[in-house]
């Protein structure tokens, strides 16, 4: 591995320092030292005269659970700064443990890497799982390689797919000690955390006590629990209902508690972005170790059944469902459902279709010119589409507003609750939320340099320590000597987005260099092969 010197840089340490000026060495995967004027001895010298270098990029929610198993060069995201993934997000760790129901789901998920793109086919990935726990998970993982470190979390819905199944029933006592069991087995073979998907089926069906006892193995370890609350908006319980949940379960299990993707969505309650932050804040000022993340946009993206079904429609799966809709009364009731849920929205018009393997060309077209196509209401499209297969979907459904209130708070740290993808091959496929290339390129263009929310010592920390903190990490997220070489260095006035939610498959622009684990991954902007990640299973790993 060579020594490489980064010289005349303008540092940020990742902690909220002010910038100054040195020169960073670094050997053997580690910052060796940092100096004012001193040189050392380096085979590889980097000069960043009037470049901004940071520590790598923590992204803590994300969906990146099959993408380095499909193709290990993923590069949307380590070229965005993210030399640091945590997947298994929203109660989704579809690849772990696979039992029961969770492989057939595992397996409906691989088809949306099938179509029409340039070398999609997911029978090859099938072909190649043979463990049905996480710590084979993990070590495939290991084998497969990755551009960025990953490190792992076990999805509370994967976890009742496998056990209950989908059906919308509290679990027999022997069900829930087995998931408590999976837990814990998971947790100690290296995930850094629990994740519920209360706002889906299966995790919309269980209750507050379910999930509090599962999360007690978190608490028992001191790792994380990241929840995407059962409600966002006015869908269900309500935001603040579903909030307190989220607190109650930190308080009761003990654990930390991530509010993942904080956000008010829909009309109803835009503009509450501050009640929200002050529950966060008083559960803090109680000795609760809670806190949030965010990602920069408007606009959410999810599932179709997930965006538009009601919860009622989907126990039992997707052939249950399936029945409901050739049934003509309960068909009717679902259709009522769909349309109260579109209403609640901001219209047909405002949810666009990012992947739909039966029909790419509806891909980038939203519902009403949809609707116009095949010549009938929404609802029934909406029918019509899930009969030949899932859709993703891409909703406006946050206001501008909020989304900066979040920013600028101490307590929300950045996150793309996207995917490492790729401009080509398998993982270009569809038309995804641009979050996936551009969260950070974006926080930085529009609310350091744009806006001026927020400083740019201030936005790395809550891309850096703030994150490697959640996950107690102990030697990343921090420029100083003895951390891990994961390095960003950046030309920051140029800094900018450049996917967007028309033509997504863009990498950003103004991120130089970046290095995973002392190797150049990124070199003036361009991808050079390695895949230098690490599986972090440990909290000094």
């Amino acid at each position: 591995m060579d020594k490489i010197e980064i010289k005349n840089a303008t540092i940020i340490d990742g902690i909220g320092g002010d910038p100054y000026i040195g020169n960073i060495y670094l050997d053997k995967g580690k910052i060796l030292a940092i100096t004012h004027s001193e040189s050392l001895d380096s085979d590889i010298s980097i000069d960043a005269t009037g470049k901004v270098v940071t520590p790598g990029f923590i992204d803590i929610h994300t969906h990146s659970d099959l993408s380095f198993l499909i193709d290990s060069t993923a590069q949307s995201k380590v070229r965005q700064g993210v030399t640091m993934e945590l997947i298994g997000n929203c109660g989704m760790s579809p690849a772990a443990p696979l039992i029961g129901e969770s492989k057939e789901l595992l397996m409906q998920r691989l088809s949306a890497y099938e179509g029409d793109t340039p070398g999609a086919n997911s029978v090859g990935l099938a072909e190649k799982i043979n463990w049905t726990d996480y710590a084979g998970y993990i070590d495939a993982s290991r084998k497969a390689g990755a551009t960025l470190n990953v490190a792992f979390q076990i999805g509370h819905g994967t976890l009742r797919s496998a056990v209950v199944g989908q059906e919308d029933r509290p679990p027999s006592a022997d069900e829930l000690t087995e998931m408590k069991r999976l837990t814990g087995e998971a947790l100690d073979a290296g995930a850094l955390g629990f994740s519920t998907g209360l706002f889906y089926a299966p995790g919309y069906y269980a209750r507050a006590d379910e999930v509090i006892s599962i999360a007690e193995e978190v608490g028992k370890r001191n790792k994380l629990y990241s929840t995407h609350q059962r409600d966002e908006g006015t869908i269900s319980v309500g935001l603040f209902t579903s909030l307190n949940e989220a607190i109650e379960t930190g308080r009761r299990a003990e654990c930390k508690v991530q509010i993942s993707h904080v956000k008010c969505d829909f009309q109803k309650v835009w503009g509450k972005a501050n009640k929200v932050l002050e529950l966060i804040e008083n559960a803090v000022d109680e000795g609760l170790d809670v806190a949030g993340d965010q990602y920069p946009y408007p606009r959410s993206s999810t599932g179709i059944t997930g965006a538009l079904f009601p919860r009622w429609s989907l126990s039992g799966g997707r052939e249950e469902t399936l029945k409901i809709m050739a049934n003509e009364d309960s068909r009717g009731e679902l259709i009522d459902g769909i349309n109260e849920i579109i209403d609640q929205g901001t219209g047909p018009e405002a949810l666009l279709i990012g992947r739909y393997v039966p029909d790419e060309s509806l891909e980038g077209k939203n519902l009403a010119e949809i609707s116009d196509l095949m010549r009938m209401p929404p609802a029934e499209t909406v029918l019509s589409m899930y009969e030949k297969g899932e859709a993703m979907v891409i909703e406006y459904s946050m206001n501008e507003d909020d989304v900066e209130t979040f920013a600028k708070h101490p307590l929300i740290a950045v996150a793309s609750d996207g995917s490492s993808v790729s401009t080509e091959g398998i993982l270009s496929a569809g038309k995804p939320h641009p979050r996936s290339y551009g969260t950070n390129p974006r926080f930085i263009q529009k609310f350091v340099n744009e806006k001026k929310l927020v400083s740019i010592q201030e936005a790395i920390r809550k891309m850096t320590s703030m994150p490697a903190q959640r996950l107690g990490l102990t030697n990343r997220g921090r420029l100083t000597p003895g951390y891990a070489a994961d390095i960003v260095i950046m030309d920051l006035p140029n800094v900018e987005e450049k996917a967007t939610f028309v033509d997504p498959h863009q990498y950003p622009e103004g991120i130089t260099h970046v290095i995973v684990n002392g190797e150049i991954v990124i070199k003036d902007g361009n991808y050079t092969g390695k895949t230098s990640g690490q599986m972090i299973t440990k909290f000094n790993s």
